[in-house]
């Protein structure tokens, strides 16, 4: 089993930044490959970004392309979202997720194990 916290969400005013933190404890995540997705209101969740398990290889939804990085520290056990240029459709509920199965980077939600609860990513206009 794997449990993930995240952490590092907040309010933010367009065009500032954020760094959310996932942190996995049970058992080392070093071989999974990782991810971010993001729930709004009214809307399903997507995949925002992922990482290979050695953070060699990642991908992005095409909205945050440019914007945001993904990486991972595995002495760590801990993959992280860095934020920037923020804007107010970035507004959501953001969940870290473990996928065991798989060391290539993967965008579909289901190809994911574990979840964490979600943090909440607020961007004011």
């Amino acid at each position: 089993q794997v449990q993930l916290v995240e952490s590092g969400g907040g309010l933010v005013q367009a065009g500032g930044s954020l760094r959310l933190s996932c942190a996995a404890s049970g058992r080392a995540v070093s071989g999974d490959a990782m991810g971010w997705f993001r729930q709004a209101p009214g809307k399903e969740r997507e995949f925002v970004a992922g990482i290979s398990w050695s953070g060699g290889a990642t991908d992005y939804a095409d909205s945050v392309k440019g914007r945001f990085t993904i990486s991972r520290d595995n002495a760590k056990n801990t993959v992280y979202l860095e934020m920037n240029s923020l804007k107010p459709e970035d507004t959501a509920v953001y969940y870290c997720a473990a996928a065991p199965r798989y060391s290539r980077v993967k965008v579909a939600a289901l190809m994911y194990d574990y979840w964490g609860q979600g943090t909440q990513v607020t961007v004011s206009s």
